[in-house]
């Protein structure tokens, strides 16, 4: 025959024939395929694992099998795989606990797997038995978690301790991954610590971490995890070596520590062996203003001064290699403000028994004062005694057993005592007999249970023999067992806080003291309304005694004026009924003279828990001198009135385009009468010739848009037909902003037109100043009257009748420096004038008034000018009060000086909305405002620049701007150093 290979057909019949006698055979056979998902078991492997065909393939020999897993299984299937090599295995069974042969053979897409129960493995595998056994013995005896995993996290075998804890059986968790348990998946966070730590071992690196699970619900265990690769002969990982060990015990005495720490007023650290910072206390951090996240590690080294921080690093190294303490001032940075202070750091290693370095636990200690004063602490005092001796409390510290062992020098200078007279138990005796025997007790309860201790009590003064109040508290110090080594403790003088507290039990009725300090009537009513108590001022005012309003509830009403009475029962009756505020305006009988006085009376309930109420309190303020200021706001309208009527000026009041009322000036000029007014025949509109319409109405959407309207000439057609020609302002009514009143001067006569502006102006400034002053400073003292009695809302609504009144102040001073400009008799007085000084005080004043926009000043002129100083301000802060007007988005404003041999030059620039050019002349013209829908929004009266332009020249300089629509505006004042004579 030849060497070529004879393939033998297998026929549908053979097949079955396989089948039939693997199903007849008494031992346990499964086939995988490559992915080690079963596809067929046999009679006996069903039986083994107690389970159907139909429930066993398709799923992994690992989880379908969990009482064959094993790592001798796991590593025998791992190698047939890879060899493709036929494999013998044996192991005991960790279910049964009997010994199982395995022979593992490839096939075509994935492995046979034949289970014998039998004996013990011969001679020649004694090893190996020992070796199974010793597994089985580690596994089964260790107190602590462990496992063996499979590369890809799978439990190939667990000992009892985790099974116990989280009460599941082995066969529900071997051959699952170790992801997938209980006490690992109950939290995302948690979960992925532990598969990246998987990942990370099967690349062959051990890794450490600790890690809090949850093997039942509500039961946390904290563990030590340490997952090992073990490497196969080509060093490759084979499998995971994972081990937890349990540190409940231990994580809960060190939150404890952390606790306690983080009470102190101590800055402290904790950090691991190789020096890796683990903890900071809050006080640290919010020190340093890091996160724990920044600090950890080396990041702490952020808030250590640049020149200390190279030595600090060293010293931390030396002490980290050395294992010795260590101990370093430095400067350390606040990080809220940014200051240094010194501080001295300490740090001491944890060892265990055998030595072996735990970690290091260390504090920073303020030392600021001590280096200021050039006094350094003794290297050998423990941080805790540094803050004990700076501390404003008395500090000690007591042994188990109750006898103190330490008292800071605070308390030996309260008492006067010597620490031999206080250590020990001699600490009693300076206690107050009253409350020796309590603190004692307390004390000794305390001490056997190691619950935290609070008490207060009185000690005696070693000087004077007087005795104070203090606060005791202390908190039990333990070691790793929790076992109390010490108690540390502080007491706190609470004897003002004592004194607080005996006023206020001495005082019957807090409200009653109240009520007789302030100065209303103060009284409390019951639930029906019947007064039941006042106070002093109440009994001095109408003259009746407590008794008397005790007896009779309803006593108070006869002091109310007969026209009040009625009103007062409503409202009463109401706030009863709703439970609403009461508040009514009336007036009361003193009973000594029997004149009535005004009151502002207001009651509000009080209620109990249930929201019943329980009585009202109310109080009544004297309102009288509010009364009649506000009639004399009143009189004051009236005079106002009649300027507003005087016969110089037509004005009337415009709603839309109806006149609804109008001075006897203005019927007269127009030839209206009242009874045209009363019948609403009187249409500004209709009176308004066709030619002026357009301007007429531009300067009402002007209005519309701000306060004020700028003077502008126009024509009305009277009653008769006739024209009359007229130039016309107004403002808008700030409590009716749909009304205006307009101000209407006849202008009949071209010529005669500048004379009689030149006329009104001279008169206004004496006729209308005069009675413009009078009721400006009535106004004034009324509002100071107000604001003294507390009437804030009657102050508010004055001062909205102030502002046009010194809108018509202003109005009146520009148009009376216009009126002598124009005649020519504007005075000057010149003198030499600092420009730089001026113009820094101009910036600044305007500055505080206008905190909205930065004024930058640039240069100096380093000379003085001859000139009008108030003449000058005037320029300088009309130019600047106008950059800030016309620049409300852009916040800045700069003025520029320089000067040359002959002239000064300042420039005052904005970066607001800008002027045409085709209309930078016409801006210093009298009574001209630039138009445009930005500037219309702006009010003013367009007089500023003129005067602006007409002291300059009266000063010999000149003005000029330069300004673009949206780029801004720079005005350019040059003033000549030496005025021609």
């Amino acid at each position: 025959m030849s060497n070529a290979k004879q393939t033998r057909r297998v026929t549908p019949a053979s097949s079955d024939t396989l089948l039939t006698i693997l199903e007849t055979l008494p031992d346990a056979f499964f086939v995988v395929d490559d992915a080690t998902t079963i596809v067929y078991t046999n009679a006996s492997a069903q039986a083994m694992l107690g389970a159907t065909r139909e429930e066993l393939c398709g799923t992994s020999l690992w989880r379908g099998a969990p009482h064959l897993v094993s790592p001798s299984l796991y590593q025998a299937v791992r190698k047939t795989r890879q060899t493709r090599e036929p494999t013998n295995v044996a192991y005991v069974s960790p279910t049964t606990h009997s010994w199982l042969h395995v022979q593992l053979s490839p096939t075509v897409g994935g492995l046979m797997l034949h289970f014998h129960e039998g004996r013990a493995p011969t001679r020649r595998q004694e090893s190996f038995s020992q070796s199974e056994h010793l597994c089985a013995d580690i596994l089964e005896n260790i107190s602590d978690w462990l496992a063996i995993l499979a590369p890809d996290g799978m439990i190939l075998a667990i000992n009892q301790r985790p099974l116990e804890d989280a009460q599941v059986r082995r066969e529900e968790i071997v051959g699952r991954s170790l992801a997938e348990t209980p006490w690992w998946s109950y939290a995302p966070a948690v979960l992925q610590r532990l598969r990246a730590a998987i990942e990370q071992a099967c690349k062959g690196e051990t890794v450490r971490f600790d890690s809090r699970i949850c093997p039942q619900p509500g039961w946390y265990l904290d563990l030590a995890v340490t997952i090992a690769p073990h490497f196969d002969a080509n060093k490759q990982v084979e499998y995971l070596l994972y081990v937890g060990l349990d540190i409940t015990k231990r994580k809960q005495v060190e939150d404890e520590l952390r606790t306690l720490v983080d009470a102190l007023p101590q800055f402290v650290w904790i950090a691991r062996p190789d020096g890796y910072v683990t903890y900071l206390n809050q006080r640290l951090l919010d020190s340093l203003a890091l996160t724990h996240e920044q600090a950890e590690g080396d990041g702490w080294l952020a808030g250590v001064h640049p020149d200390d921080r190279q030595r600090v690093w060293e010293a931390w190294q030396t002490s980290i290699q050395a294992g010795e303490p260590y101990e370093v001032g430095h400067r350390m940075q606040d990080g809220t403000s940014g200051a240094y202070r010194w501080f001295l750091a300490r740090g001491m290693p944890q060892r265990n028994a055998q030595g072996t370095i735990l970690r290091w636990v260390g504090t920073c200690t303020d030392i600021e004062e001590q280096k200021r004063v050039e006094q350094q602490l003794k290297a050998s005092e423990e941080n805790w005694r540094v803050l004990a001796e700076t501390v404003p409390q008395f500090v000690w510290t007591i042994q188990p057993d109750g006898s103190a062992m330490y008292f800071n020098q605070r308390y030996y200078d309260y008492t006067g005592a010597s620490p031999e007279q206080a250590l020990g138990h001699g600490w009693s005796q300076f206690l107050h007999p009253d409350d020796s025997e309590q603190a004692r007790a307390l004390r000794r309860h305390l001490l056997a249970t190691g619950e935290a201790y609070e008490i207060e009590y009185r000690l005696r003064e070693g000087k004077t023999g007087n005795y104070r109040w203090f606060l005791a508290r202390a908190m039990p110090v333990r070691d790793e067992t929790g076992q109390i080594v010490k108690w540390f403790g502080t007491s706190t003088d609470i004897e003002e806080q004592k004194r607080a507290e005996q006023w206020i039990k001495e005082s019957e009725e807090n409200l009653r003291v109240l009520a007789e300090t302030v100065p209303q009537l103060v009284w409390t009513a019951r639930p029906d309304g019947r007064h039941e108590y006042t106070n002093q001022h109440w009994c001095d005012y109408t003259g009746l005694t407590l008794e008397h309003f005790q007896s009779d509830g309803w006593a108070h009403l006869q002091f109310i004026h007969p026209d009040d009475r009625e009103s007062n029962r409503v409202l009463g009756q109401h706030a009863l009924d709703t439970g609403e505020l009461f508040e009514h305006e009336e007036r009361l009988r003193e009973g000594q003279t029997g004149a009535y006085r005004w009151f502002l009376t207001r009651a509000l309930p009080v209620r109990d828990e249930a929201g019943q109420i329980v009585k009202w309190f109310g109080t009544s303020t004297d309102i009288d001198e509010q009364k009649r200021i506000e009639e004399a706001l009143r009189e004051s309208q009236e005079r106002a009135s009649t300027l507003m009527n005087s016969n110089i000026i037509g004005t009337f009041v415009g709603e839309g385009e109806q006149i609804v009322d109008a001075n006897d000036t203005f019927l007269r000029m127009t030839g209206y009468t009242r009874e045209d007014l009363r019948a609403g025949r009187i249409n500004w509109m209709h009176m308004t010739p066709p030619e002026y319409l357009t301007r007429t109405l531009e300067a009402h959407k002007e209005l519309a848009a701000q306060p004020s309207l700028a003077p502008y000439e126009k024509e009305y057609v009277c009653k008769d037909g006739s024209r009359l020609p007229v130039l016309v302002g107004g403002v808008v009514l700030e409590h009716h902003p749909r009304q205006a009143i307009i101000f209407v001067l006849d202008n009949s006569a071209r010529k005669e037109l500048e004379q009689r502006k030149d006329d009104f102006i001279n008169m206004a400034s004496h006729e209308l100043r005069t009675p413009l002053t009078v009721v400006k400073l009535q106004t004034h003292l009324v509002h100071k009257r107000l604001e003294k009695h507390s009437q804030h809302e009657a102050a508010t609504a004055l001062s909205r009748v102030e502002r046009p009144i010194e809108q018509l102040e202003r109005l009146i001073a520009e148009l009376l420096d216009v009126s002598q400009m124009q005649t020519g008799r504007l005075k000057y007085i010149w003198e030499r004038v600092d420009l730089d000084e001026l113009l820094r005080e101009i910036a600044d004043t305007m500055q505080r008034m206008s905190p909205s926009h930065t004024i930058v000043v640039r240069g100096t002129v380093q000379t003085s000018v001859t000139g009008d100083r108030d003449r000058l301000r005037q320029v300088f802060t009309n130019l600047l009060s106008n950059a800030i007007k016309y620049s409300p988005n852009a916040k800045t404003v700069e003025v520029e000086l320089s000067a040359s041999e002959e002239a000064v030059t300042i420039r005052v620039q904005d970066h607001g909305l800008g002027i045409p050019r085709e209309k930078h002349k016409k801006i210093f013209e009298r009574f001209y405002r630039a138009t445009g829908l930005s500037h219309e929004t702006i009010p003013g009266l367009g007089m500023g620049l003129y005067i602006v332009a007409e002291i300059v020249k009266g000063h010999g300089g000149t003005i000029t701007v330069e300004s673009d629509v949206g780029k801004g505006s720079t005005f350019t004042v040059t003033l000549p150093r030496k005025r021609d004579a």
